[in-house]
């Protein structure tokens, strides 16, 4: 009877050990400028596993967003609309997640677990401004990001 229950005992230890370590890898924090018109993250690469994005919203004038896109492509090359947006269902490229619209001076933040690749960070918005059109991503608003 001891030694089963020793056995036992070790069995769930094991077992414990196993799920701490499980949905591991690394957990990283990147803080994230985005002003008119570019978007500023402190680092370009981080290691695969959780990454939270702070991102600050600097303005001066307009509001952003911060979307994540896993993609081959170029930053610059992502599929567009006809409004210089890009096409969030375009071929090449895939959304992982998004900060919502925030206003300026203010921080807003997302978790997101990233594999192993390339991804480019965007500011997808388009608003009208003097009559004209102004798509952040054309404007510049997108930087290549390394998740290794």
């Amino acid at each position: 009877m001891l030694r089963r229950n020793g056995t036992l005992g070790l069995v769930l230890l094991v077992a414990g050990l196993g799920l701490a370590g499980c949905g591991g890898g690394e957990e990283t924090t990147v803080a994230v400028t985005l002003q008119e018109f570019a978007v500023l993250p402190e680092q370009d690469t981080v290691p695969a596993g959780s990454v939270t994005f702070e991102a600050t919203n600097e303005g001066p004038d307009d509001p952003h967003e911060l979307v994540v896109i896993r993609t081959d492509l170029a930053p610059e090359a992502l599929p567009t609309t006809p409004d210089g947006a890009v096409d969030e269902e375009g071929e090449g490229i895939e959304v992982i997640g998004e900060i919502e619209e925030f206003p300026v001076g203010e921080t807003r933040s997302g978790t997101f677990d990233l594999e192993a690749g390339d991804y480019v960070l965007v500011c997808n918005i388009v608003e009208e401004e003097g009559g004209e059109i102004e798509a952040h991503y054309a404007l510049g608003m997108r930087i290549g990001f390394v998740v290794t």
